[in-house]
């Protein structure tokens, strides 16, 4: 397998985000989920694991979310880590796909 050379870079930018509606409508925009997309973490998760070529995701204002999305901001973390897990091991079963998945959190 050829693995691939630059990741697709996934940006989520939660700074502006003041409600859980506009952290999944963050979500939705940056990974291009179809308008069908049901707003919540069974949805996300479900669209998140949806095969992709080598991705990493860039989380950003994650930490300046109000208090009261504190849960959310634990839940995204815990879910990009979930994928990140299920790709590693994933490729060491399939290695004919790059589908190597990683995110960081920037601040």
């Amino acid at each position: 397998m050829r693995l691939a050379e630059k990741p697709t870079i996934i940006t989520l930018d939660f700074h502006d985000c003041k409600y859980p509606e506009q952290i999944h409508q963050v979500l939705k925009e940056a990974f291009g989920f179809p308008d069908w997309y049901g707003r919540n973490w069974s949805a996300f998760w479900d669209l998140l694991n949806e095969p992709r070529e080598y991705t990493v995701v860039e989380v950003t204002g994650l930490y300046s979310l109000h208090k009261e999305l504190y849960e959310y901001s634990k839940k995204i973390i815990e879910l990009l880590e979930k994928n990140k897990n299920y790709y590693k091991n994933f490729m060491e079963i399939q290695d004919q796909w790059d589908r190597r998945f990683d995110y960081k959190v920037i601040d």
